[in-house]
């Protein structure tokens, strides 16, 4: 098995429906790992899952709603069930929908962001404690973002990511030694559906990539590829690390 291959491996990826999740969990099963797959969206997950299962892999589909804590803990067991164990685990659901400026935040507002950026990954990260522990390996992946640096009208967002890269770190400190490792990656600016938006259109698109050094979007494809690598024998002595994955846009 090669440094980068994932050959026989077990992998719980949430927020696997779209975007970055369905291309970690592809790149996954090409990889040659097996897959579970956790969303809100049953029929979308169904579709990943074909796609899966393309790559002569075996997909387990878990609809799920991550923000209740309740729903984190049965995604984690009915994925162990149906895989028989998990080497890999990769909190990926999260995102914002919503641009406000701080001081008219509602706070309801706050606390939604909140559980599903950081609150739904600690749970998952809770729950898969036992088990990664108990395995004595594993490896455990938390999707934060450029934005835990602080921006500007997502002020929830980007504490709740910051919170998750501290998460990061003190999980791995607390885990090293039972070798399970955790490391965060951090996307820049990246073309999905969820910001079709923004860059579909010429004006929004040249202003967003004018603070990127390479003055353009990165592809969910380019964030699944390091989150391949934190999976595998290449990063074995990688942990409490945060990968920015940005086209330089934190260099200066």
């Amino acid at each position: 098995m090669g440094a980068f291959a994932l050959d026989g491996k077990k992998a719980l990826v949430t927020g696997a429906s779209k975007g970055i999740g369905k291309a970690i969990a592809l790149a996954y099963a090409e990889a040659g790992a097996d897959v579970a797959l956790v969303s809100r969206n049953a029929e979308s997950l169904a579709e990943v899952a074909k796609e899966v299962e393309a790559h002569g892999r075996r997909a387990v589909v878990i609809p799920a709603d991550l923000t209740s804590r309740e729903a984190a803990g049965e995604a984690v067991t009915r994925a162990v069930d149906g895989l028989g164990h998990l080497d890999v685990v990769v909190n990926n659901a999260g995102g914002s929908n919503f641009l406000v400026e701080f001081k008219d935040l509602r706070l309801s507002g706050w606390d939604k962001i909140m559980r599903l950026n950081l609150d739904s990954a600690m749970a998952v990260c809770h729950a898969v404690a036992p088990h990664l522990l108990g395995r004595g390996r594993g490896s455990v992946i938390n999707v934060a973002s450029v934005a835990a640096l602080g921006a500007p009208f997502l002020a929830p967002y980007a504490a709740a990511k910051a919170g998750l890269v501290a998460l990061t770190k003190t999980l791995a400190l607390e885990w090293a030694q039972a070798g399970v490792r955790v490391n965060a990656l951090c996307p820049g600016w990246t073309a999905t559906d969820l910001n079709r938006n923004l860059w579909e259109d010429e004006t929004s698109n040249q202003a967003t990539v004018a603070g990127v050094p390479m003055r353009r979007w990165g592809t969910p494809e380019e964030m699944a590829q390091p989150a391949v690598f934190l999976a595998a024998p290449a990063s074995a002595y990688v942990t409490g690390q945060v990968l920015f994955v940005d086209g330089g846009a934190t260099a200066a």
